[in-house]
């Protein structure tokens, strides 16, 4: 193996700790800002930083967002009586491409899951129990993964949150569309035949 220079073997080592990049791709991606002009790298560092710097979580869901309350929070034009319950920042943007949806949001930043030692006390629960007994919301829509994690985060707040005065509902899952029923596996196959609509 041969051995990098140290500022180098020390940007491959940060870049290696990102989701996803394994030695190879941190090592492309060292060359590549080693090669850029010192304005580019200087830019990608100050990004960064200001990243670190002008980011926080939206102090009403929990969002990441550099302005308190977010836009979503803040928005006139949303229903703020209509909450979403996301497990990660990210799921917000899967929702907004639908374009169909005009609520508000949640974010836990997590699932339960106690093989990894996440219990309930490390997702952000608080503030949206805050939320519901402050008697603002007519619907929560528990919109946790399709995963063993997510349901069993999905169960925990439904027990926890219910209340006769909100609507409670879950996400559908079951087979994806453009998808052939005939590759589903059973518990894909479970849940579309539970969340089977009258047509």
């Amino acid at each position: 193996m041969s051995k990098f220079a140290e500022p180098m073997a020390q940007l491959i080592d940060e870049l290696k700790k990102l989701p996803g990049v394994g030695s190879k791709s941190a090592q492309r991606m060292a060359f590549h800002i080693l090669r850029s002009s010192a304005e580019d790298a200087d830019a990608l560092a100050s990004a960064i930083r200001n990243l670190k710097e002008k980011l926080h979580l939206c102090s009403v869901c929990n969002n990441i967002t550099d302005v308190d309350p977010c836009s979503y929070c803040s928005s006139p034009t949303r229903n703020q009586r209509l909450v979403c319950v996301v497990e990660e920042p990210t799921n917000i943007a899967a929702i907004e491409k639908t374009r169909s949806y005009n609520g508000v949001y949640h974010v836990l930043h997590g699932a339960i899951s106690p093989l990894h030692g996440i219990g309930p006390e490390q997702l952000r629960i608080p503030s949206l129990v805050k939320r519901v007994e402050n008697g603002s919301l007519d619907e929560i829509i528990i919109a946790t993964n399709p995963t063993l994690e997510g349901e069993a985060t999905a169960v925990y707040l439904t027990n926890l949150i219910k209340r006769p005065a909100i609507k409670m509902t879950r996400i559908a899952t079951g087979i994806p569309a453009g998808s052939d029923i005939e590759y589903a596996d059973e518990v894909t196959m479970l849940k579309a035949i539970e969340g089977r609509r009258e047509l």
